[in-house]
């Protein structure tokens, strides 16, 4: 219990710091010319900074990311960035904390779904080595790369037949693709939508949980296929970290097999992380040009802010897998970058599961969990043949 104290506390700390880093700008910056400057509020009081009016939420999701410690601890098998967004749920329906989410707390929680997302995916990057991915092989990269693009469209192409709304279909196929609650995130930031987009951070919030639902339900499913299907222990592992969503999933369920099943499984599993700044990078031109043709023929509302063509949160993610690469960072650096982008992650996704309403949550429900069972079906069958064809 101390250590998760302490990483709390860390937490806190990071939080406010990053909050103070992007939220400055907004006091430097001056008027444009011919802006009238911002009207007073009722009484004369001023409009609360940045800092104080985001603090309540950031605090409510530091308590969030403490009761998610907690229930990992607890409950090993549900993991900690899971608790989080089932937590930032239940938070958003609770009486009288619901009205202080959809309050006083509103402006921090979705600070924290957007701007502590970012810098989570960013240290991601450190997980990544180009050497270790290089070393299985073209074959072994060449596979993966199959598997991740015949998930994505395949599962894109579903969820836009059953009529899913928003960009959950782009969320999910994102999600099972790659890396799960991160490509997710990573995929939402650059859509260049508001902050305060409600209907987008459901979207996130009832992919993730969908994601990481058939992820753990994997760490139970997969053992018992290992023998049956007759993989040994190296093709499970692969098999694993090209069908497994998350990385900490992806440990948890290539362990069951020893060692050289869980290497595999890491180093596979790394690759398909690799495929994430690509895939985000192609999302982020696609919707731009769709922005710029709707633009065009008048459906484009106005101030509708364009996506950056590459979102800067990706290359802090492709400039950290550089850094890792050069091998000059110890271990030390790495388990606490490890430590910090969890930490960050579950603020993250406790603020975007604060956003979700679930009555509107329910209406599609069939829906989502169909199209996420299809895809499940579609990323282990796909994967499944690619080890054997490349073993």
């Amino acid at each position: 219990m101390t250590w998760t104290r302490i990483r709390v506390y860390r937490a806190a700390r990071i939080a406010h710091r990053l909050v103070i880093m992007t939220t400055s700008t907004e006091r430097t910056h001056s008027p444009s010319p011919g802006r009238q400057p911002a009207k007073p509020s009722p009484g004369g009081a001023s409009a609360p900074g940045p800092v104080r009016r985001n603090a309540p939420g950031l605090a409510l999701a530091v308590v969030g990311l403490g009761l998610a410690e907690g229930v990992h601890a607890l409950v090993p098998a549900v993991p900690m960035l899971t608790a989080a967004v089932v937590l930032g749920v239940m938070a958003a329906h609770v009486p009288g904390v619901h009205s202080f989410v959809r309050g006083r707390g509103k402006a921090g929680l979705t600070t924290a779904g957007k701007r502590l997302m970012r810098a989570g995916i960013v240290l991601l990057g450190l997980k990544l080595s180009i050497g270790d991915v290089l070393g299985l092989g073209w074959a072994t990269v060449t596979m993966v790369l199959c598997v991740v693009l015949a998930t994505f469209f395949g599962t894109w192409w579903l969820g836009r037949k059953m009529g899913l709304p928003g960009d959950q279909p782009l969320f999910i196929a994102t999600g099972y693709s790659i890396c799960g609650a991160s490509a997710i995130s990573a995929v939402s930031g650059a859509l260049g939508k508001d902050e305060d987009d409600e209907q987008l951070a459901a979207d996130v919030a009832t992919s993730v949980a969908l994601v990481t639902l058939c992820g753990t339900l994997a760490i139970a499913v997969l053992p018992l296929l290992h023998h049956p299907l007759g993989l040994n222990d190296l093709q499970f592992g692969r098999w694993v970290g090209a069908g497994v969503h998350d990385v900490g999933q992806v440990v948890a369920t290539a362990q069951t097999a020893g060692p050289t099943a869980l290497g595999e499984a890491v180093m596979v599993k790394l690759i398909r992380v690799a495929m994430l700044a690509p895939l985000v990078a192609g999302v982020a031109m696609a919707h731009r040009r769709r922005r710029a043709h709707d633009a065009a023929g008048g459906k484009e509302a106005v101030g509708t802010r364009r996506p950056a063509i590459v979102p800067l949160f990706l290359i802090g993610f492709v400039a950290m897998t550089a850094l890792r690469s050069t091998g000059v960072l110890p271990t030390g650096v790495l388990d606490a970058a490890d430590t910090v982008q969890q930490l960050l992650l579950a603020m993250a996704l406790f603020g975007l599961g604060s956003a979700v309403h679930l009555p509107s949550l329910a209406r599609s429900g069939a829906k989502t969990a169909a199209l996420g069972l299809a895809s499940w079906v579609v990323v282990a069958g796909v994967s499944y043949a690619g080890v054997l064809l490349t073993t």
